[in-house]
């Protein structure tokens, strides 16, 4: 399976992933030009989900200790370790502006330069964060009708 990448992460961190928070909006996706256009209407979203290319993450092994778990072990898929079998990053991150051809967003945990791959919107109903919202189709008029198909719910019309 071949990568290609639509553009890079710009965050304070240059030689580990973070280990505390930055600024709301200090974080910067850079998206080529080439796909800019695939930015429309994201900026009506909060959140984004970001996949990226760890290629550049070291000192970490296959094990992790979360800071909200302490004394607990997570393993390899928790982890953001290279060493992954694939290593495929994932992050869901607040959106606070488009400005051309970058994205302002919460932090973010790469470092600067990483690859950026796929940026999807974090829709509302599928993922839990509570304050999500529906984005462009908020103003839909038969948005309740959409919510239905985005939760798989069965339905007659």
């Amino acid at each position: 399976m071949a990568l290609k990448k639509i553009g890079v992460i710009r965050t304070p961190y240059k030689w580990k992933a973070p280990r505390q928070p930055v600024e709301d909006g200090e974080c910067l996706l850079e998206v080529y030009p080439e796909f800019q256009e695939g930015l429309k209407g994201l900026e009506t979203f909060r959140y984004i989900y970001v996949l990226f290319w760890m290629d550049r993450v070291e000192d970490y092994s296959l094990e992790t200790e979360p800071p909200w778990a302490e004394g607990i072990k997570v393993g390899v898929f928790a982890s953001r370790s290279p060493r992954r079998p694939n290593p495929i990053g994932l992050s869901v991150v607040r959106l606070y502006a488009v400005e051309g051809n970058r994205l302002r967003t919460s932090s973010i945990d790469a470092i600067d330069g990483t690859p950026l791959l796929d940026i999807k919107p974090y829709v509302k109903y599928l993922d839990s964060k509570e304050d999500a919202n529906l984005g462009w189709a908020e103003d839909l008029s038969d948005r309740e009708h959409l919510i239905l198909h985005l939760r798989g719910i069965p339905h007659d019309y």
